[in-house]
């Protein structure tokens, strides 16, 4: 167990670093009101998540320390968006139309609804 939390460590801690460096030079060299740099990582989260499930054989378990390295922790660290995609895209392929639906649009609302209620909170 130690070993799997040390992988998610060292590997969500490379993912954090990035999308910070990613903030930071985004933030001096990029303007308007467009969140580019969420927007980027979001999305280059997701091409690598989807590199790493590509090149990873589908053998390994979810526990194997590749995949904790790279899936739980760099991309994790980096954007949870991406794991929100992956798990989007397998209930796209197994045909869970209605799951799928559901898992999205409340993820949306609900996140969008559970920021606003933490401002709500915190400003009382």
């Amino acid at each position: 167990m130690i070993k799997s939390i040390l992988y998610v460590a060292l590997g969500g801690a490379a993912g954090s670093v990035l999308r910070f460096l990613i903030s930071h030079f985004s933030a001096r060299y990029v303007h308007g009101v467009f969140p580019w740099a969420t927007f980027f990582t979001n999305l280059t989260g997701c091409l690598a998540m989807g590199l790493v499930i590509g090149a990873l054989p589908s053998s390994l378990s979810n526990q194997h320390p590749t995949r904790l390295l790279l899936m739980t922790g760099f991309c994790g660290g980096y954007t949870t968006f991406s794991a929100f995609a992956a798990e989007n895209l397998r209930l796209l392929q197994q045909q869970h139309y209605l799951q799928l639906s559901v898992y999205a649009g409340a993820s949306l609302i609900f996140g969008i609804m559970a920021v606003a209620f933490g401002i709500f909170l915190s400003s009382k």
